[in-house]
């Protein structure tokens, strides 16, 4: 008898929980929204969630987070979730009227933010409150927004949303300079000549990533052009310098007025010092992070900078005891 020792291929990711997709217009961009369940789900003990995403990612990059919360609470204990593209990421437009841009600027997501939980069709308009969840550069943001407009959070997650290295006046001409230069030669992102090559690229940014994970998101973080080619859900200008310092002190400043409580989630293998070098001291991070009124802490094993997509399952236990769901603990903070 024949017996084969090919490797049998490895099943597609099916979720567990469907989202829907729809668009909803705010600030003149008609901005993209996944969307799990429906507005009627929310209560004031589990108001929406609504989960932000970080740079060069997507909505759609929650799934299996929402996958692993249902999982743990079931189905029954499902609340609506909400996670938007921001503009100039996924299927959401980068500027008002579905134009071009060549600068972001951060002030633009805090208000899109605000617009988002006003925003009629979503639901969201009756809520006096909503939990909120931000990776990376969306963790920045939840931070500054939550300082900024307190009584509209009741609990909020940082994954991993350090901020940026502390910046100094006597750099600005240097860096306008920059811009202006880099203006001159707009940016460009690789596209590829297949989703399996998408999914290729997933992996090669972040090696923890699970092979149908990467299969699942390749179409949701990328789509065919012209020209046969999979080129990616981001706009270029995203790669252009800000031309505008980070002020650490005002993001001290809006994070000394949350009121909601942090839970603030790290990977134990997130290496901060590939992306800034010795520019941002670990004790730096730590002053910030001490003027949060109230602050937990979870850092998560065998787990990088993509928390939602190396650990979902850990993410969703430490998201659930933070958030109040039913039958949820919380285990000790680990620091």
């Amino acid at each position: 008898m024949h017996t084969s020792t090919a490797t049998a291929p490895a099943l597609p990711y099916v979720p567990r929980r469907r989202a829907r997709s729809l668009f909803v217009p705010l600030r003149g961009l008609r901005c993209h929204v996944m969307t799990w369940g429906e507005p009627a789900l929310a209560t004031p003990e589990r108001p929406t969630l609504v989960l932000v995403h970080g740079w060069m990612d997507v909505g759609a990059s929650f799934q299996f987070l929402v996958d692993a919360l249902e999982a743990r609470d079931g189905a029954g204990a499902a609340r609506f979730i909400i996670a938007p593209d921001w503009r100039g990421f996924g299927r959401s437009d980068s500027a008002p009227g579905g134009q071009r841009t060549d600068t972001f600027w951060f002030p633009d997501y805090l208000a899109d933010l605000d617009a988002l939980l006003r925003a009629p069709g979503l639901g969201l308009a009756h809520e006096p409150v909503v939990d909120l969840v931000g990776h990376s550069m969306g963790g920045n943001v939840a931070m500054m927004y939550a300082g900024i407009r307190p009584g509209r959070i009741r609990r909020l997650v940082n994954l991993e949303g350090f901020g940026l290295p502390q910046s100094h006046p006597a750099q600005a001409p240097g860096r306008y300079a920059q811009w202006l230069d880099q203006l001159r030669e707009p940016a460009t992102l690789r596209d590829y000549d297949s989703l399996d090559a998408v999914a290729a690229r997933l992996r090669k940014n972040n090696p923890r990533l699970r092979a149908d994970f990467a299969d699942w998101l390749a179409p949701h973080w990328s789509r065919r052009n012209e020209a046969g080619r999979f080129e990616i859900l981001g706009d270029p200008a995203h790669k252009q310098l800000n031309p505008v310092l980070y002020r650490k002190e005002e993001a001290v400043a809006c994070w000394s007025r949350i009121t909601a409580p942090v839970l603030w989630v790290e990977g134990r293998q997130t290496d901060v010092s590939k992306w800034w070098g010795d520019r941002y001291p670990r004790e730096d991070f730590e002053a910030r992070l001490a003027v949060v009124p109230q602050l937990a802490r979870a850092t998560l094993d065998d787990c990088g900078h993509m928390l939602h997509h190396d650990q979902p399952e850990a993410l969703a236990g430490w998201m659930a005891g933070h958030l109040g769901a039913a039958g949820a603990a919380a285990g000790p903070a680990v620091a």
